[in-house]
């Protein structure tokens, strides 16, 4: 079992940062990838970003150039820096793993989400 745990999340206004970190805990040796994916209220959860175990990366267009997805194996920490934030990027932001590839959203794993709030 993996546990996952998200904080970071807050009230910022537009333009501003945040950091999300995503707290990494139990069977994660053979963890191949994890990703962040948003929900705004009455829309679909949508990936944000995701890392692969070998280091790539991809990311929504929504945010390229905006977000960077990483990782601290050290500290067993994912992270995603969240700049020059809009409204749109209100959602409640969740980590999630998986021990393969999974296709879309199947992930094995997900944290309890954590919300981030963008004032205009």
């Amino acid at each position: 079992q993996v546990q996952l745990v998200e904080s970071g999340g807050g009230l910022v206004q537009a333009g501003g940062s945040l950091r999300l970190s995503c707290a990494v805990s139990g069977n994660i040796f053979s963890l191949n990838t994890m990703a962040w994916y948003r929900q705004a209220a009455g829309k679909q959860r949508e990936l944000v970003a995701r890392i692969f175990g070998a280091g790539s990366t991809n990311y929504a267009e929504s945010v390229k150039g905006r977000f960077t997805i990483s990782g601290d194996n050290a500290k067993n920490t994912l992270y995603l820096q969240m700049n020059s934030l809009t409204p749109e990027d209100t959602a409640v932001y969740y980590c999630c793993a998986d021990h393969y590839y999974p296709s879309g959203s199947d992930y094995d794993y997900w944290g309890q989400g954590t919300q981030v709030t963008v004032s205009s």
